[in-house]
C-alpha cells in the first residue's frame, strides 16, 4: 500500500461546510480534491446530517450598512441565490414563512430589534388567537402564555438538510472529488508541516497514509481544534434535539407550517414527508464540555444518540406550550448537534496568517447550515485570489486571535433560553434512554 498520496486540494471535513467547499471547487475546475472524514458519509455526527435546519432571506447589502450587518446581509444573499436558483439545491428550500418570539422581556427585545432590522413587512402576533392563526387549525392547540413575537410571512422557512447535504456529495463525487471516509483512512491524525513548521503539507491519517497537498483547507467543525492551535478562537457547543413521530394523518395537517422560533423556548419545523418525523429543539446557550489539555482550557466534543433529561423537560414545556397534544409523545430519536462558536459568532474563513498552505473555514456558530452555499464560495476566493468577495467581508472573516485574549468560555453570546447560562456536561447526572 502507498504510504503518500498527492492532491491540488485537501479538505479535511466532510460536512455541511466540507461539501460544499469541494462542490464549489470543482465547480470552478478545480482537479485533484480529496476530503477526508473520519466518520462514514454521512455522518451520523455532522450537524448537517439532520431532518431540517432553519433558512431566511435577508436584507440586501448596503453601503450604509456597519461591517456586520453588511457581512451578513452579503453572506445570506450569496447562500439564498443558491437554495432558489442552484438546480442541485432549489428543491430542499420551503419558503414556509418563519415566526419570531419569546416569552420573557429580555428575549423578547431580540425579537423587536429582529422586526425593526427587516425591510419585509411582519406580522405582530400578540395572543393565543393571533399565533394560532398562522397554522391550519387543529395545530396549535396552546395557550402560549407570555408569547410574544412576529410573522415573516415571506422569504423565510427552512431546507431539507441531510437531502441537501447528500446531494452536494453525490455531485462533487460525480465531478471527480475523491472522497475518504471512515476510520481509520479517513481520520486525521495530524497535519503534515515543512521542517520549519511554516508550510502545511497536507494530512496524516491514523492508518499512516501521508496525504500531500498545494493546498490544505481544515474544516472539521467542532473537531477543528484538534488539529491546529485556533488561539482559543473556537469553542466546540453542542445543542439538542429530538424527532416525535407522527401518524399519516397528521403529517398531513403538519405540512408547510411556518417555523416557529422561541428565542427563549426552542423551535419545530413541519415533519418530514417519508417518516412522518417532526423535529423539536430547546433553545439555550449551549453545552459545553470542559478539559484541561497542555495547561489550556477547551471544550472536547462528543457524540452522544441522546440528550439529557434537562433538555428533554425543556422541549416538552415548548410543546405544552405551543401543541399541547405532542407533549407527552414519546421520543423517537434524540442527538447532541456540535458546532463551533467564534468570539463574535462570525465564521472564521482565510489564509493562515503564519502558515503557508493552509486555509480555515470554521465557526458556524449556529449559523452553518443556511449559509453553506456561501461557504464554498468564500474559500474558493480565497483559493484563486480573484477578489470577488468584499474586502469588507474579508475582514469579518480575518483571522483574529486578539478576540480571543482572555476570552470568557461561558459567554451566552446573545442567547436566551434555560437559565440563560452556558451548561456544563460534567454537570449533567442524567440521560434520555431513547430507542432502548
Amino acid at each position: 500500500m502507498a504510504s503518500r498520496t498527492d492532491c491540488n486540494i485537501l479538505i479535511i471535513g466532510a460536512g455541511t461546510w466540507g461539501c460544499s467547499i469541494a462542490l464549489e471547487s470543482v465547480r470552478q475546475g478545480y482537479t485533484n480534491i480529496k476530503v477526508l472524514d473520519a466518520s462514514p458519509f454521512p455522518s451520523a455526527i455532522s450537524a448537517g446530517n439532520d431532518l431540517n435546519k432553519i433558512a431566511e432571506e435577508a436584507n440586501e447589502p448596503s453601503e450604509c450598512d456597519s461591517d456586520e450587518d453588511f457581512f451578513w446581509h452579503r453572506v445570506h444573499q450569496i447562500a439564498m441565490k443558491a437554495w432558489k436558483d442552484d438546480p442541485l439545491l432549489a428543491p430542499f428550500y420551503h419558503p414556509t414563512g418563519f415566526i419570531d418570539a419569546a416569552v420573557n422581556d429580555d428575549a423578547y427585545q431580540r425579537c423587536v430589534e429582529y422586526a425593526e432590522g427587516e425591510v419585509a413587512e411582519l406580522v405582530g402576533l400578540n395572543t393565543k388567537e393571533d399565533f394560532r392563526k398562522t397554522m391550519p387549525e387543529g395545530v396549535l392547540q396552546g395557550d402560549f402564555p407570555g408569547w410574544r413575537g412576529f410573522w415573516k410571512q415571506n422569504g423565510a422557512g427552512w431546507v431539507f438538510a441531510s437531502g441537501a447535504l447528500k446531494a452536494m456529495h453525490a455531485e462533487a463525487v460525480e465531478l471527480g472529488v475523491q472522497f475518504v471516509t471512515g476510520s481509520p483512512e479517513g481520520r486525521v491524525e495530524e497535519l503534515l508541516y515543512s521542517g520549519d513548521s511554516k508550510v502545511v503539507l497536507g494530512a496524516r491519517t491514523v492508518d499512516g497514509i501521508s496525504h500531500t497537498a498545494k493546498q490544505t483547507v481544515l474544516s472539521a467543525g467542532a473537531n477543528s481544534d484538534r488539529l491546529l492551535d485556533f488561539k482559543g478562537q473556537l469553542r466546540p457547543t453542542a445543542w439538542t434535539l429530538a424527532h416525535i413521530t407522527l401518524s399519516k394523518e397528521e403529517a398531513a395537517l403538519y405540512k408547510d407550517l411556518p417555523v416557529l422560533y422561541g428565542v427563549d423556548r426552542g423551535f419545530f419545523i413541519e415533519p418530514d414527508m417519508e417518516k412522518h418525523e417532526m423535529k423539536i429543539c430547546d433553545e439555550h446557550p449551549g453545552y459545553i464540555n470542559p478539559v484541561i489539555e497542555d495547561g489550556e482550557f477547551r471544550s472536547a466534543p462528543f457524540a452522544r444518540h441522546q440528550i439529557p433529561i434537562e433538555a428533554e423537560a425543556r422541549m416538552r414545556l415548548l410543546l405544552r406550550e405551543t401543541m399541547p397534544q405532542l407533549a407527552d409523545r414519546e421520543f423517537s430519536f434524540a442527538r447532541m448537534c456540535w458546532d463551533a462558536d467564534t468570539v463574535d459568532r462570525r465564521f472564521l474563513i482565510d489564509r493562515h496568517p503564519e502558515i503557508e498552505n493552509l486555509i480555515v473555514a470554521v465557526g458556524g456558530s449556529g449559523n452553518g447550515f443556511m449559509t453553506c452555499p456561501a461557504i464554498g464560495v468564500l474559500v474558493t476566493d480565497i483559493l484563486h485570489s480573484k477578489g470577488e468577495v468584499e474586502e469588507r467581508v474579508k475582514q469579518v472573516l480575518r483571522w483574529r486571535p486578539e478576540t480571543a485574549v482572555n476570552r470568557d468560555w461561558w459567554d451566552a453570546q446573545g442567547r436566551y433560553g434555560a437559565d440563560g447560562k452556558v451548561m456544563d456536561l460534567r454537570d449533567v447526572k442524567e440521560w434520555t434512554s431513547i430507542g432502548t
